[in-house]
């Protein structure tokens, strides 16, 4: 069982960090000091070995109560490798400031800073190395039929078929669901290789038989009057106990909740952008992001306004009518793509292929997204922002908010000049359903990081649109 070796497992996990900090702390210190492109001289302010080797026996202890801090020691099975060296990196900056912290305090200005650095350096890459080496070689075994934990599902539902197909399609996790109970659902009725084996009560049966690693609740809805008998039964027998509710589709994938008084609130969708400090620094992003555009852009706009004036009859800047922040509806401005018409003949439906009121000069245009450079004084002046869900007309939103589901989540940021759903191909004439899906996960996860990742990932493959007619 798991559940028996994991203390030892994590026991010699925190050995090993002990060993890779003291290694990379001697390394440092032999770099520094030894080496035969060594950064200081003997002489007088320059502290002995023994004084720097003394330090360890309160940097090994500090880094590991670190770590446990930074939840490095937490099963890593179904997270991601990125943010795992990326709580390496935050741990180790933490060490090293209260180090610093510490030597200002006891007044100590001998003892060298740059083999600090050093040391930091190394035991990032040296713990990096591992805990890479570590994860692999685990996802190695787990495909081979070892280290598994043995799961145990509590209810028949939605959220029961999509946690079976994500341990399905990732085996490397090392999960092995046993079976499912279920009162509605016949025995024997299999989903994925996996099998209903009885009814809810049969848990009373299986619980003292002590074979299981963990229990997932997975209850459907009309069910949830036994959830806290399920729960309390659960948590008796010792048996890690986790609940996955059957509402997935109303709750983010990361939700955040409150705490009234000792009553926790869940939020139905968290939205960062609704934090002050996240909105303030995304808009002098879209501030300074914007003149920088409209600096460097300057020269091509005024090519096209010439172009678009000369090539056809209409005005150079085309505006329309889009639904942003808060379902504010606001002037969109583009170059003007298409021959002058009516405004009700413009309204009725989308561009499509080999449209007969697209001009020649406007069609390379939207094919090269430049008909999109006029929204950064939409940008300018706050009506729109750098990076965010692409704005609609009000007539399509009035649509979709009925036939899609979450549809007008959308609206709770800034809409953008581009997004992460047009990075991975949504635009023009493509699935609506799936840039939503998009959209939200940018919403729920953003971060600065992330909106400069999608500019950077717009200049280098997002302008030329395929489908863009």
């Amino acid at each position: 069982m798991i559940r028996d070796n994991q203390t030892l497992l994590n026991r010699i996990h925190l050995v090993l960090d002990a060993l890779i900090a003291a290694c990379s702390y001697m390394l440092a210190w032999y770099i520094w000091f030894e080496s035969p492109w060594e950064q200081v001289e003997e002489g007088a302010g320059v502290l002995p070995m023994e004084t720097y080797f003394y330090a360890l026996t309160f940097i090994i202890p500090g880094w590991i109560i670190i770590y446990y801090a930074f939840n490095l020691y937490t099963s890593k099975r179904t997270s991601k490798q990125r943010y795992e060296i990326w709580g390496i990196i935050k741990s180790n900056t933490a060490g090293v400031a209260g180090f610093l912290i510490v030597l200002y305090v006891v007044n100590q200005p001998y003892f060298s800073r740059g083999m600090i650095v050093v040391f930091y350096v190394i035991n990032i890459i040296f713990t990096s190395i591992f805990r890479v080496a570590l994860r692999n070689f685990l996802k190695f075994f787990r495909k081979k039929g070892y280290n598994i934990k043995h799961v145990l599902l509590v209810g028949y539902s939605r959220a029961a078929e999509e946690y079976i197909k994500r341990i399905v399609d990732n085996p490397q996790w090392g999960y092995d669901v046993v079976g499912i109970l279920d009162d509605e659902v016949p025995a024997g009725t299999l989903f994925k290789g996996v099998k209903v084996l009885g009814r809810i009560d049969n848990i009373y049966e299986i619980l003292p038989e002590n074979k299981l690693d963990e229990i997932a609740i997975t209850l459907s809805l009309k069910d949830y009057d036994r959830l806290e008998e399920m729960v309390s039964t659960c948590e008796k027998s010792g048996v890690h106990t986790k609940f996955i509710p059957d509402y997935n589709s109303l709750v983010p994938s990361q939700p955040y909740t409150e705490d009234l008084v000792g009553l926790p609130v869940i939020n139905i969708r968290y939205v960062p952008l609704t934090n002050p400090f996240n909105a303030f620094v995304k808009r002098i992003m879209d501030i300074v992001g914007s003149l920088i555009g409209i600096i460097i852009t300057s020269p091509l706009l005024i090519i096209v306004a010439i172009l678009v004036k000369c090539t056809s009859r209409g005005p150079i800047i085309f505006k329309q009518q889009r639904v942003g922040l808060h379902n504010r509806n606001f002037n969109m401005y583009k170059f003007r793509t298409m021959k002058l018409q009516a405004s009700s003949e413009e309204e009725k439906a989308w561009t499509v292929k080999d449209d007969p009121r697209v001009t020649k000069v406007g069609r390379f245009l939207r094919r090269t997204s430049i008909d999109e450079l006029p929204q950064l004084f939409n940008i300018l002046v706050g009506r729109m922002s750098l990076v965010g869900p692409r704005p609609e007309r009000p007539l399509f939103v009035d649509k979709f908010k009925e036939e899609i589901p979450r549809y007008m989540v959308k609206h709770q940021v800034r809409p953008g000049l581009t997004g992460w759903a047009q990075i991975n191909g949504y635009r023009g004439d493509t699935s609506i359903r799936k840039r939503i899906e998009y959209d939200i996960y940018y919403i729920e996860n953003w971060t600065l990081g992330f909106d400069i990742k999608i500019c950077f990932l717009t200049i280098f493959k997002g302008f030329i649109n395929k489908n863009a007619y």
